[in-house]
Parts: C-alpha cells; sequence; structure tokens
C-alpha cells in the first residue's frame, strides 16, 4: 500500500447521467431536503467552493426564493428548459446557460410544464477574496511527460 503523505490532494465520486440525478435525496439540512439535490461538497472535502447537482421534472418548481448575503453562485444548465426568478426579472434557461447570481440577488428556479425532460444544472458558489483575471497562482510544468 502507497504512503498516504505521498498521495495527490484529489478526491473522486460519481454522480452519474444527468437522467439519473432525480433519483439522488439530499439537500443542506434534512427537513430542506428533496429529490433531485445533491450536495457534492456535502460529499467531497471541499474547501471553498459549493456545488450542487440539481434536476426538476417538467412543471416542478423551488417553491421558494433565497438570497445570500455573502455567496456567489454560477448556475449552469445542462438539460431541459426552463425559467429563473432573479429579483424581478424571469429568464429562459436551458442546455448551455450559464447565470451568474451576485450577493443580496433574490432567486428561484423553475422547470417548464413542456420542458422535453429534467431541468439539471451544477450550482456552484463561492465565498472569499475576489478571484484574479488571471489565476496567478499556477505554474507550468514542461519538464514531465502526458501521462497518456
Amino acid at each position: 500500500m502507497p504512503d498516504s503523505s505521498a498521495m495527490s490532494d484529489y478526491q473522486r465520486i460519481e454522480i452519474g447521467p444527468t437522467q439519473d440525478w432525480r433519483e439522488h435525496f439530499g439537500g443542506f439540512v434534512p427537513d430542506r431536503s428533496r429529490d433531485g439535490r445533491r450536495v457534492l461538497d456535502h460529499e467531497l472535502p471541499m474547501q471553498f467552493v459549493g456545488v450542487t447537482a440539481n434536476s426538476l421534472v417538467p412543471g416542478e418548481e423551488a417553491g421558494y426564493w433565497h438570497a445570500h448575503s455573502s455567496d456567489e453562485e454560477l448556475y449552469i444548465f445542462l438539460t431541459g428548459t426552463g425559467q429563473m426568478g432573479l429579483d424581478d426579472d424571469v429568464v429562459d434557461v436551458g442546455p448551455g446557460t450559464a447565470i451568474r447570481v451576485g450577493q443580496g440577488v433574490m432567486r428561484t428556479w423553475r422547470a417548464l410544464p413542456d420542458s422535453p425532460g429534467p431541468l439539471t444544472w451544477f450550482c456552484i458558489r463561492g465565498d472569499g477574496d475576489a478571484l484574479p483575471h488571471l489565476p496567478d497562482d499556477a505554474h507550468r510544468i514542461t519538464d514531465i511527460p502526458m501521462p497518456w
């Protein structure tokens, strides 16, 4: 068995294809858990970024608004069609739509009744220092061959 102190710092889980996301029951706390929500940062030892994988069936909606005082969120929609309520606006969403939502903005979402299938998306949230425009903590490593 390899020495754990020499192992790389990464973890891997399988969340399955989007059509199976609805089968997962989860949430941030038990009394607000629901079908189709998976809090990946509860399953992985995340330090600075939070991620949920979400699925709503056609016609289903969140049923609540929420806003964050310090978290910034990025919603990346993968399948289905739906809408997000963002303060006084309603925005259409579907595969390939990405929406950044800042602090203090009220948000909610729904899958349209005629959506061709579940509305699935990742919600990525962060809370901390501003990100640099160019990641200045990265360094290229050019003297090691590619692994494939």
